[in-house]
């Protein structure tokens, strides 16, 4: 059936009340998205529940990143096997049941178990959730549709710290999954109940599963996967196996592509990549998620180890980008289809690049409102450039194309989160670095400065010690100083490179048609 519809034809297929459908889509997006940050705050919780190291705790995450990473490109075919719908539930589903067995898990191993069941489940729910919304509406209509799903997509990722320092802090990390159980089956009871099933997203007879490609795809985001958290504590492309795993990764990657090509049973349709949009709109879209990501792991780690804050006032200290994030899209909400989308997107990268700068001077005797400011601009700058830019990418689309368009980029977003959670952790150390290499000469008996301190620290420490000791405690005590102050100049070292990377992604728009308003 989905053969013979033609872009003139897809109006016959619109649900009469498109609104519906964004219940249970909403619910569904929000608790996924949320669900991957919100175990980061308690992922030392977990370690020393399961008596794992910090090295070992890791797979928790990356071990759902890699099962929903598989799945996700998966989603075209997994639709078509089961039907959309059908397996838009059995998704929701799946990630429900794998939460319950998270929040049971006694032992490193049983979670990792667990955590790819649950990015099993929650693979195809992003990808399944906008293909939907899109597919809903009329065109006239997705800027407001895709406003509307920004809500859960951009607000989810950045509450979730604050939601889970709460609950770890409060009650115990168990409950991080427990609380997943009674939404995920609300949200498949209502998909049951209110989603609209198109004929041409409907079970297709005689699909086969393409298992060359899966094998490759597997094998390609396992290794990226791996070389992204172990490249840094092995000092990358130094160390003998890194280059090796690196090197297979690449090899997959380039098999799995050429093994979709020409192929009528592949896992993917890579015609998608012919239509130009398409390609310049997710390749902003995987920079953007870099920067989002790699923002949210950067900064609440600079308020706890710089600023002394705890786990959940560092959460907290997130909050604004929410605010942020939610006036943005309600502003898209109701001028999305009325204005050039390609302005909304340069505005919101000039908010993100603008609060990264603002990052980029922050010193340690800042008030809270210095965070506060950035924070709120940056959720703005991302709720008001991430919608238009994903409605800019799909709208040159067919609906046939949604599913599988839709699983294509949300796999290259996610890759694109993992290289900005990766590099900005390498930033850090090597700017770390080269900062304590730059400065560690003014730590010199030729500096008066460094010499008046060393006495005054030396004098105050003379009643507790002995003479050569208290010396000894006072250049430790001026090193530690320079230890601090060469990591806060890599993290706004850091900050300033995103808010340059938002500035780079401006001229990119000009490659875009403008846009039809209504």
């Amino acid at each position: 059936m989905s053969q013979q519809i033609t872009i003139d034809d897809e109006t016959k297929y619109l649900p009469k009340n498109p609104w519906l459908s964004c219940l249970p889509v909403l619910l569904a997006v929000f608790v996924y998205v949320m669900d991957g940050t919100i175990a980061n705050v308690a992922l030392p919780h977990m370690a020393g529940s399961f008596s794992a190291t910090r090295d070992e705790s890791i797979w928790i995450l990356t071990s759902y990143l890699i099962a929903s990473g598989i799945v996700i490109p998966s989603v075209g075919f997994l639709s078509k096997f089961f039907g959309r719908k059908n397996f838009y539930i059995i998704s929701i589903m799946l990630f429900t049941i794998a939460s319950l067995l998270c929040g049971t898990a006694s032992s490193l191993g049983q979670m990792v178990v667990y955590r790819v069941m649950q990015g099993a489940g929650g693979g195809g729910i992003v990808p399944l959730s906008q293909a939907i919304m899109m597919e809903s509406f009329p065109k006239e209509k997705r800027g407001t549709a895709m406003a509307i799903f920004g809500m859960g997509v951009i607000i989810a990722p950045i509450i979730g710290p604050v939601i889970g320092g709460w609950i770890t802090d409060n009650w115990t990390w168990p409950w991080i999954f427990f609380i997943n159980v009674p939404l995920g089956c609300i949200a498949a009871i209502m998909s049951h109940k209110l989603l609209f099933n198109p004929p041409y997203a409907r079970r297709q007879k005689g699909v086969k599963l393409d298992k060359r490609g899966v094998f490759f795809l597997f094998l390609w985001l396992l290794c990226l996967q791996v070389f992204f958290d172990k490249g840094n504590n092995a000092d990358w492309f130094n160390a003998v196996w890194i280059r090796w795993i690196f090197g297979i990764s690449c090899v997959s990657a380039v098999c799995f592509f050429i093994s979709q090509v020409g192929r009528k049973d592949s896992l993917v349709d890579l015609s998608v990549f012919k239509n130009k949009e398409f390609v310049i709109g997710t390749f902003i879209q995987v920079v953007m998620m870099a920067v989002l990501y790699a923002s949210i792991a950067i900064l609440p780690q600079f308020l706890q180890s710089m600023m002394g804050y705890t786990a959940y006032l560092s959460g907290l200290s997130m909050m604004p980008r929410g605010i942020g994030s939610l006036s943005a899209t309600i502003i898209c909400a109701f001028i999305a289809d009325k204005v050039d989308k390609r302005k909304l997107v340069v505005l919101g990268l000039l908010f993100i690049g603008c609060a990264g700068l603002m990052f980029g001077m922050l010193n340690l005797q800042i008030a809270q409102m210095n965070i506060m400011i950035p924070n709120c601009m940056m959720g703005f700058g991302m709720g008001l450039s991430m919608v238009p830019i994903i409605n800019l990418s799909m709208e040159t689309l067919s609906n046939t194309q949604m599913t599988n368009a839709s699983g294509l980029q949300n796999l290259f977003k996610n890759i694109g989160g993992a290289i900005g959670t990766s590099l900005v952790a390498t930033m850090l150390t090597r700017f770390s670095q080269m900062h304590q290499y730059m400065m560690v000469g003014n730590l010199s008996e030729l500096n008066p400065n460094y010499v008046t301190r060393i006495q005054t620290t030396t004098g105050a420490l003379l009643q507790y010690t002995s003479p050569d000791m208290a010396r000894h405690m006072a250049d430790y005590v001026q090193y530690g100083t320079l230890i601090k102050q060469s990591t806060l100049w890599a993290f706004m070292d850091s900050f300033r490179i995103f808010g340059l990377l938002c500035f780079l992604l401006i001229p990119l728009l000009l490659l875009f048609k403008k846009g039809k308003t209504v």
